[in-house]
């Protein structure tokens, strides 16, 4: 290659991206590492601490949480006083990063990045054969950082306004209904769910019966074990209809077969039921796509839906920006003749779906 027509103004806009690129990289592995060792609930009354009284807090080195917090006050997440040497974690970040019940909570996005990386190789090889790679087949990290990464936007926006945008689904959960959760992961969704509503009984249901172990867990510390069960099973089979409402939270386009999935949700809806399905923001297009948030999604999709998708039957794979479009043609293969965009937020729109 040769310098012959390089814009340098452009080429070096690039390479500052590439350092931003770069340090929010780096960045990872240190939010991760403040996440499992407690160092940001111990500065979440946002008092400004010395490295020296932060390590004896968490029962760490003072040498290595001095360096730990230099890296996080150059990434703006914590501030630091040079008057007095102290590092201060604002009330805005602890929302955000010591808080797991907060709807911004955030570090457990870095945890599933940090499984993406380590499968890295294999999704590498699966590039050269066309091969599937099976969501059980990931690290384990990807499990527990999808429940902690999703379960944020659930808990600002399901209870409050996805199910209410839904036509009539609010009054019978009210009054009790019989809900199934598809590809429940954790339970997470369908535990906030439980406790929103408990006159109502739900079934999650998934095909890792590792995600379901931990989601009974779940459901047993949160008191709700007697009004939720969790079965492992298909999106294709699942069981215990009918049922008044069925949700699919982010894995549809997972799927292998999702208008298979889609005519199994038919049969077991009651007569008047409802179908939401809540996937990633997405345009019709690509271009709309090119965007912060469309890099988020095409980066999960390569390294996970897609991969997920071509490892089961049919192997549709939709991928995480098929768009309301594409998405409402497949609802439409599997005998829902009503779709309609009930809501959004910047990183999901929600379907509602009737025969």
């Amino acid at each position: 290659m040769t310098a012959t027509g390089i814009d340098e103004a452009k080429l070096e806009q690039f390479m500052g991206q590439f350092v931003g690129d770069f340090g929010a990289a780096m960045t990872a592995p240190l939010v991760m590492i403040g996440d499992k060792l407690g160092l940001y609930k111990a500065m979440a009354d946002s008092e400004p601490v010395t490295p020296a009284q932060l390590a004896e807090r968490t029962e760490c080195r003072e040498r290595y949480i001095r360096e730990w917090l230099c890296q996080q006050a150059a990434s703006g997440y914590v501030e630091y006083n040079a008057a007095d040497g102290t590092f201060r974690l604002p009330p805005e970040q602890a929302m955000a990063l010591a808080d797991e019940n907060s709807p911004a909570f955030i570090p457990g996005a870095f945890q599933l990045l940090a499984a993406v990386v380590k499968d890295e190789p294999q999704i590498t090889e699966r590039f050269r054969s066309g091969e599937g790679f099976g969501w059980h087949e990931h690290h384990h990290d990807l499990f527990e950082g999808t429940e902690r990464f999703f379960r944020p936007g659930y808990l600002a926006s399901l209870v409050e306004s996805w199910l209410p945008a839904l036509d009539g689904v609010v009054e019978k959960l009210k009054q009790g209904a019989r809900v199934a959760d598809i590809g429940c992961g954790h339970g997470a969704s369908t535990i906030l769910m439980a406790n929103a509503f408990p006159a109502s009984t739900f079934v999650g249901s998934d095909y890792h019966d590792g995600s379901i172990q931990a989601a009974r867990a779940s459901a047993e510390r949160a008191g709700v074990a007697d009004r939720v069960s969790f079965e492992v099973s298909s999106a294709k089979d699942f069981g215990g209809g009918p049922f008044d409402l069925v949700c699919v939270f982010d894995a549809l386009h997972d799927m292998g077969d999702p208008a298979g999935a889609a005519r199994h949700v038919r049969d077991v809806l009651t007569e008047d039921g409802t179908w939401m399905v809540v996937e990633p923001f997405a345009g019709d297009s690509i271009e709309e796509n090119l965007n912060p948030v469309g890099r988020i999604f095409y980066s999960g999709s390569t390294m996970l839906c897609t991969p997920a998708s071509l490892s089961q039957e049919v192997g549709l794979a939709l991928g995480a920006q098929a768009g309301e479009q594409r998405l409402t043609e497949v609802l439409g293969e599997g005998g829902f003749s009503r779709v309609r965009r009930a809501a959004e937020t910047p990183f999901n729109i929600v379907l509602e779906a009737r025969p």
